[in-house]
C-alpha cells in the first residue's frame, strides 16, 4: 500500500525558512520522479518543484524559483523541500506525489500545513 507522509510544516515569519519532508513507502521510490504540490485556502492545487528519479534535473514554479530547493534521498525514500526568503503568498498545505501530466499516480498524503505570517 503506497503512504506519502509529509511533514516539517509549521508557523514562520515572511523571510524564514522551513524544511519540508515526505516519506514514502510501498512502492520502488527510487523508479520514479517526485513533485511537491501545494494548495492555499480557496484555490487549486499547484505544482511547485519536480525532481527527477535519481535527482538530476530539477525544475521550479516561477513563483519559488531561486528560493525553494528540491532534493531525493533515495536509500532513506524521503523527498525534501528546503524554502527559504518565505512570503505570506506562500502560506499553503504542501503535498508531495509523482506527477503523470495533469494528474498524479498515488493517493494524496495528509499533507504539512505552512503558514507564514508575522
Amino acid at each position: 500500500q503506497v503512504q506519502l507522509v509529509e511533514s516539517g510544516g509549521g508557523l514562520v515569519q515572511p523571510g524564514g525558512s522551513l524544511r519540508l519532508s515526505c516519506a514514502a513507502s510501498g512502492f520502488i521510490f527510487s523508479d520514479f520522479s517526485m513533485s511537491w504540490y501545494r494548495q492555499a485556502p480557496g484555490k487549486g492545487r499547484e505544482l511547485v518543484a519536480t525532481i527527477t528519479s535519481v535527482g538530476e534535473n530539477t525544475n521550479y514554479g516561477d513563483s519559488v524559483k531561486g528560493r525553494f530547493t528540491i532534493s531525493r534521498d533515495n536509500p532513506k525514500r524521503t523527498l525534501y523541500l528546503q524554502m527559504n526568503s518565505l512570503k505570506p503568498e506562500d502560506t499553503a498545505m504542501y503535498y508531495c506525489n509523482t506527477r503523470i501530466g495533469n494528474y498524479v499516480r498515488w493517493n494524496w498524503g495528509q499533507g504539512t500545513q505552512v503558514t507564514v505570517s508575522s
